[in-house]
């Protein structure tokens, strides 16, 4: 196949490199950024194993890479993703896959809106790997892998040769939920994080700074494990409204094979991919602060958290935890 990733932050750089690796497919990068890019890039797993391969064609125009494309990955944040589904819309065949990385920032609604009625898409539940740059253009670390993949369809007629398709390009097992909110929805990132910085800084200062750069998860406390399970709690309450099937998004215990808030707690805090990854923080001057330019804050606010508040509001439910975090985050946006 032929194949377009579209976006080089960490996850664009981890899935570049693994897919190029893979000699069979012709893989191109759609990018602000060409000039930064190499060709050839490697991307290293948390095993020891290095992926190494190449990209043939860099480009930031979109009809240099996007009418050979059999499928297009977006791997952007929430706020860049309508920008791009409207700059490559005219040089999609109608035979062309498109789909996102992360699909709870908005991507099935914003697709919906901009593309046409039948654009066959798909959009991952949660991320496939946890990655992160190395050096920007050239290389990257896969930190660590899912044991299984969750992808929702929308407009693919074959659903079994597509899911055998990214089962095949991921290495791993996949399967297909059962509707586009299984995957737009999640109590991933957009409840994780956002319960995390809630409790680390809703009462911070703004001549308050920190003596060091925190660890996000490996520091994480019973107090946010608490925020984070009563915000779950009202989340799996509006998932029982949907027509989708509860089946296919696990509590947050569930998930995380935990009981309570302290085994919850000492769950987080053992992951090895979760290990040395540090809170979102810059320096001012000779202490920490908050870094409010974030994609914790940009994106889990604005887009993923979001789509969940508003969802429950048009449902007529009460979310006073969810909207306690939020209205907090989206304040503190505001204010930066």
């Amino acid at each position: 196949m032929t194949i377009t990733i579209c976006g080089g932050g960490n996850l664009g750089h981890v899935l570049l490199g693994v897919l190029s690796a893979n000699k069979k497919h012709t893989i191109n990068l759609l990018t602000n950024r060409p000039e930064d890019w190499s060709h050839q890039i490697s991307v290293e797993d948390c095993n020891n194993r290095r992926y190494v391969g190449n990209l043939t064609i860099i480009s930031s125009h979109a009809e240099d890479v996007i009418p050979q494309a059999d499928m297009v990955i977006i791997c952007l944040p929430g706020f860049a993703i309508k920008e791009v589904l409207l700059k490559i819309k005219r040089y999609l065949t109608p035979q062309c896959k498109i789909g996102s990385i992360v699909a709870n920032t908005g991507f099935f609604f914003m697709a919906k809106e901009v593309l046409e009625k039948n654009a066959q898409l798909f959009g991952f539940q949660r991320v496939p790997y946890v990655a992160r740059i190395t050096e920007y253009g050239r290389s990257a670390q896969l930190l660590g892998y899912k044991t299984y993949l969750y992808v929702a369809v929308e407009n693919i007629s074959d659903t079994e040769s597509f899911r055998q398709i990214i089962e095949s390009l991921f290495a791993t097992p996949t399967q297909l939920l059962t509707h586009y909110l299984e995957a737009s929805l999640s109590n991933s990132n957009p409840l994780l994080h956002t319960a995390r910085l809630y409790s680390m800084w809703n009462s911070w200062k703004k001549d308050e700074t920190y003596n060091r750069q925190s660890l996000f998860y490996e520091e994480w406390t019973e107090d946010t494990s608490d925020l984070l399970i009563c915000m779950d709690n009202e989340f799996m309450g509006l998932l029982d409204k949907l027509p989708i099937n509860k089946k296919n998004i696990p509590s947050i215990l569930d998930y995380y094979e935990s009981s309570d808030a302290q085994s919850l707690t000492a769950k987080i805090r053992s992951i090895e991919a979760f290990k040395t990854i540090k809170s979102p923080m810059r320096l001012n001057g000779s202490g920490w602060i908050p870094d409010f330019n974030s994609r914790y804050f940009t994106e889990d606010f604005a887009y993923g958290l979001k789509f969940i508040k508003d969802t429950a509001a048009k449902q007529n439910m009460t979310t006073p935890f969810i909207d306690m975090v939020y209205n907090w985050g989206i304040n503190i946006l505001k204010e930066k």
